[in-house]
């Protein structure tokens, strides 16, 4: 048995359960932290270092999370007010594993720093609630400028922000960036095997779009364009890295090819992302081990990707029926040829990005119809683009090199019942017809185990009896709770029953 250790990027379900949910098997055992940190509260970092010398002592691989390790998470990342000296002795930590088991592979993941185009300090400082769309579109109009591009004055929104405000947040970010550069070095070194950099929340103009041309440099300086990859994403870099150390321990290269469900898909820039499509799967399927191949006949994976014909929404805006959803993209086609991948006997995982945040009704009401859900080996449909192609090509890889196995089949059950369920009605549902009379809202949801979570319960028992009745029979929801006592993410613990 190989022995992978998990250091996530933080406690959220989608970070510190999904990888042992998933890979966890009698051909793997992975570690993961008992006690991690609390949204802003990093977590204990001498307990995350102890862990580490512990735990890689006698493994096979590591997938490290750099914003655990430096920071405490990935919210204190942006938060923190370490100093360079704390953090190079943080950073140490990965030298001394690599010292102490000179055969353990190290695959890690570093963030560049967000900037998103909202005004909330939910997940930033303080001041982001009342400056944070400005910063955003000051960062947008700087780069512009520098392109020589047409767009809003730089010096007319930097007369908006208070000077202390602009001061620390540049502040931020400079010394967020030179840890991404230091990272480098590591990789460099040989102590890091392989890296992604990937952006959370991004924008193709902007402060990140500015610091991704720094790291780029550094990485082309240092010649680093096998062992590095940057792309959009975050959440679902776990379950990437631990694809790719399956594969590395199986020595596999599995081919993948791709089909859309609408024509001009692979040329969508997704919400909260900076590039197409067809351009960010080339770079998951890259990271998570895989090669793409031009025909499902010489593929091992099918990846059927459900995307709009052009302007992508979120998917509390369903039922859409504009063209990019009703004329641009042919749904039923798209479903028929994974019957047909099915039916070939290929493994086929669906990334559902037809919408963000949340799965696409309509396709899930096909699958049904069409009783694709107990044979598919992957679906995936929550946050953001990149988040979902991330789960569902974990999902094909784990399915090829395990198996539809009981606990595989659960992670399916859960990814129906949070993706379709939860992100996709449900979450909405109860924003908007239940939190108010409560005297809550988004952010305050009463508690991780309160009345909300109660009820969040009930709607999706609800669901799945009524929306997945092909195979409700089988799907058994055993707890709810809101991770960050907000309704944005939801705990679940979901099983499958043969």
């Amino acid at each position: 048995m190989k022995k992978l250790v998990y250091l996530p990027l933080d406690e959220r379900p989608c970070n510190a359960r999904f990888v042992p949910l998933l890979f966890q098997s009698d051909n793997l055992s992975v570690a993961v932290p008992e006690k991690m940190g609390d949204k802003k509260t990093p977590a204990n970092h001498e307990q995350i270092a102890d862990f580490l010398r512990r735990e890689c002592a006698n493994a096979d691989g590591l997938v490290l999370s750099m914003d655990t390790l430096l920071y405490g998470g990935l919210i204190p990342s942006r938060l923190h007010s370490l100093t360079e000296d704390e953090v190079h002795s943080r950073m140490a930590v990965i030298g001394e594993l690599k010292k102490a088991n000179p055969k353990l592979t190290i695959y890690a993941f570093q963030c560049i720093m967000r900037c998103p185009q909202y005004s909330s300090s939910d997940e930033e400082p303080d001041y982001y609630e009342h400056y944070g769309r400005e910063i955003f579109l000051l960062g947008e109009a700087q780069h512009r400028r520098d392109l020589g591009l047409d767009g809003n004055d730089p010096d007319e929104l930097r007369a908006k922000i208070p000077q202390e405000v602009l001061a620390d947040y540049i502040a931020r970010r400079e010394f967020n960036g030179k840890r991404n550069l230091e990272t480098l070095q590591l990789v460099e070194d040989g102590v890091i095997d392989f890296l992604i950099l990937p952006q959370d929340d991004s924008a193709p103009f902007g402060f990140t779009a500015l610091d991704q041309q720094k790291i780029r440099k550094g990485i082309d300086e240092k010649k680093l364009w096998t062992k590095v990859l940057m792309y959009p994403g975050a959440d679902e870099l776990g379950l990437t890295l631990a694809s790719r150390m399956a594969l590395h321990f199986a020595n596999l290269r599995p081919k993948a090819y791709v089909t859309y469900a609408a024509t001009t898909a692979p040329t969508v820039i997704p919400l909260y992302e900076d590039r197409s499509v067809g351009e960010s799967i080339k770079y998951q399927l890259m990271a998570a081990g895989l090669r793409i191949v031009s025909s499902a006949a010489e593929a091992d994976i099918v990846l059927a990707v459900n995307a709009p014909g052009n302007l992508m929404r979120e998917a509390a805006a369903q039922p859409v029926t504009s063209r990019e959803y009703a004329v641009e993209r042919t749904l039923i086609a798209f479903i028929t040829y994974v019957a047909d991948c099915l039916d070939d006997g290929k493994i086929v995982t669906i990334a559902d990005i037809a919408y963000a945040n949340g799965a696409d009704q309509d396709l899930i009401a096909l699958m049904d119809h069409m009783g694709l859900i107990n044979r598919l080996q992957g679906y995936a449909g929550w946050n953001t683009s990149s988040n979902t192609l991330g789960t569902s090509i974990a999902m094909g890889v784990h399915a090829l090199l395990e198996g539809l196995t009981p606990q595989h089949k659960s992670f399916m059950a859960l990814r129906l019942v949070e993706d379709a369920g939860y992100c996709g009605c449900v979450r909405g549902e109860v924003n908007r017809d239940v939190l108010p009379g409560m005297g809550l809202d988004w952010f305050n949801a009463g508690g991780e185990r309160g009345e909300v979570s109660r009820i969040v319960g009930e709607r999706l028992n609800e669901y799945v009896k009524t929306r997945l009745p092909s195979v409700a029979e089988h799907i058994s929801i055993n707890d709810v709770w809101m991770p960050w006592r907000r309704i944005f993410e939801v705990g679940l613990d979901v099983t499958w029953k043969e």
